[in-house]
């Protein structure tokens, strides 16, 4: 959580355009419609942004125009059978600005390029090793938030092709709403023939994928209207979506997880000494509502994580510490086992590090009584495995599992890296995402332009990624150091914390950039950490608490 980093510049992330030539006429393209002569047969677009052009086009006689318009940017898709444990170069075409290219569903590392300007037509390439079960992969493209058309054309997926099977599933019918709560709308549809899955669209991003044909979705904000669709899936590919229906949130106040309230503050609670004001539990202030012990170790097996408790924190057994957790949950707090950090070492990269990490944790819950857990992975993760790890834990744990998340600013500038995936996948479960707005440098907010770190802007327009990406404002929060001392850079005043907050629940305090709409469900906000915050005489904690647990 502490590391300082160098600004980031457009493009640190390694996610650049490669240039290169077009594959040998050995080397089979196994996408369909590759250079959408064939008007859009083979790829789904999200939200009707898709439509077929006569010019510019690189080759052929047609292209891909896409348009990113609100909460949509762009995205198009189509699912190609391929082979387990095989190798693959994805290529396309592309003309306009922030333009991405990349595969989901590998087994492996999911992967994606992109560049921020292409006026003319240039090449992105990336490759991938699916996995030992993998059939299938979707590859996509799209644009960004607020950004113009973009095109693409000749697309290339080369490698060994798989068994297609069935054809491509017909779109679902009979779509309707069921029970609702505060937090969650039942849906169920009519079964496709054909079908092996299904895809749950809300307010048109992708949020749930399901074996049958019925979904619960949560996470959702209250006495708040949203629309639905769904697509059936095979190997083959994804149908069209179904027609929408809208279904709506009772009125209602609890987060439906465990006791975390509707507005939330995250602190974390630091088991060792290194400056600050050493605490024991019990001595944690009380706006915080979500704790989050930094941090769980790495053990020699793969995956797997233990806890043990620093002697420097001063505890003579850890009885006691077990009881202070006790007494926070008793006076309606939660308390996490946070992994990661600065020297976090947990590598989830299979099957079988994912059920390690998942049996360690929900044993580290029984024996301490954690609440659920915290992940701050700062050196990447796997969406694929670290989806299947949390999965897992839920399906041990229950309803009441909390689970957090501390990404980077860079790992949440696209819904394609793998932070932003993972949060997807889980939102059924996902308690909050609290991003550092810290140690970051400068950034593009949803509007597309460059932010620094430091302004109210950075923290509004950064957050607007997240919240028009997929995730529910009740899952968002923003994460900011305590004091100067808490962090290498991005510290802000809480004066300039709360007013973020308040232009994102109230559209008031804004800077230069005003999102498009509010979001009165936002969760609210965390720090690194109480230490830090007691050593500043609990400012943060005494400013911003209050903010949080008044907004709307």
């Amino acid at each position: 959580m502490t590391s300082a980093f160098a600004t980031i510049a457009l493009g640190a992330t390694g996610l650049v355009a490669l240039g290169g030539t077009a594959a040998g006429a050995a080397a089979a393209n196994l996408a369909q419609n590759p250079g959408f002569e064939s008007g859009l047969s083979g790829w789904t677009c999200s939200a009707g942004s898709g439509t077929t052009v006569a010019s510019p086009v690189h080759g052929g006689s047609a292209a891909l125009k896409a348009t990113p318009a609100g909460t949509d940017n762009a995205r198009c898709a189509q699912t190609v059978a391929v082979k387990p444990n095989s190798s693959y170069t994805l290529s396309a075409w592309v003309q306009g600005s922030y333009v991405y290219l990349g595969a989901s569903g590998t087994g492996t590392a999911d992967v994606s390029t992109w560049t921020p300007s292409a006026p003319g037509w240039q090449q992105l390439s990336t490759s991938f090793t699916t996995g030992a079960g993998t059939t299938s992969v979707t590859v996509y493209t799209h644009g960004w938030y607020g950004q113009p058309a973009y095109y693409a054309d000749d697309i290339s997926l080369t490698g060994p092709g798989g068994d297609p099977g069935d054809p491509v599933p017909g779109a679902p019918s009979g779509l309707r709403t069921g029970g609702a709560t505060s937090s969650s709308i039942d849906l169920s549809w009519s079964p496709v023939t054909g079908a092996t899955g299904y895809n749950v669209y809300r307010d048109g991003a992708r949020v749930q994928s399901v074996g049958g044909a019925s979904a619960t979705v949560t996470g959702l904000a209250a006495s708040t209207s949203y629309q639905f669709q769904v697509t059936a899936t095979n190997a083959a590919g994804e149908s069209p979506r179904s027609s929408a229906v809208t279904g709506t949130t009772t009125a209602g106040g609890g987060g439906g997880d465990g006791t975390v309230p509707k507005h939330a503050v995250t602190g974390y609670w630091q088991n060792f000494n290194n400056g600050a004001a050493v605490q024991k539990l019990r001595d944690v202030q009380d706006q915080y509502d979500i704790i989050a012990v930094a941090f769980a170790d790495a053990t020699g097996t793969p995956g797997a994580v233990d806890f043990t408790l620093d002697p420097a924190v001063g505890y003579g057994s850890e009885q006691q510490f077990k009881d202070d957790i006790k007494a926070k949950q008793a006076a309606g707090k939660s308390v996490v086992i946070s992994i990661g950090g600065q020297n976090g070492t947990v590598s989830i990269n299979d099957s079988a590090s994912a059920n390690n990490f998942a049996n360690s944790v929900y044993a580290l819950m029984r024996e301490y009584g954690f609440n659920g857990v915290d992940i701050d992975l700062e050196n990447g993760l796997n969406a694929t495995y670290m989806t299947q790890a949390l999965r897992s834990l839920s399906a041990k744990a229950g309803s009441g599992l909390v689970i957090t998340m501390a990404p980077q600013t860079i790992d949440m500038q696209s819904t394609s890296g793998a932070y932003f995936q993972t949060a997807l996948n889980i939102k059924d479960i996902l308690t909050v995402v609290n991003m550092q707005y810290y140690n970051s440098g400068s950034m593009l907010g949803c509007d597309g332009k460059v932010y620094s770190q430091g302004s109210v802007d950075f923290l509004t327009a950064l957050a607007c990624i997240q919240l028009e990406g997929g995730l529910s404002p009740s899952q968002v929060g923003l994460g900011l150091p305590a004091s100067t001392r808490g962090a290498g850079s991005g510290y802000v005043s809480p004066a300039i914390v709360n007013n973020a907050l308040d232009c994102l629940a109230r559209g008031t305090n804004c800077g230069s950039f005003k999102p498009a709409r509010t979001y009165p469900g936002l969760r609210g906000a965390m720090t690194w950490s109480t230490n830090w915050d007691a050593t500043a005489g609990n400012a943060w904690s005494n400013a911003v608490g209050p903010k949080v647990h008044g907004l709307p």
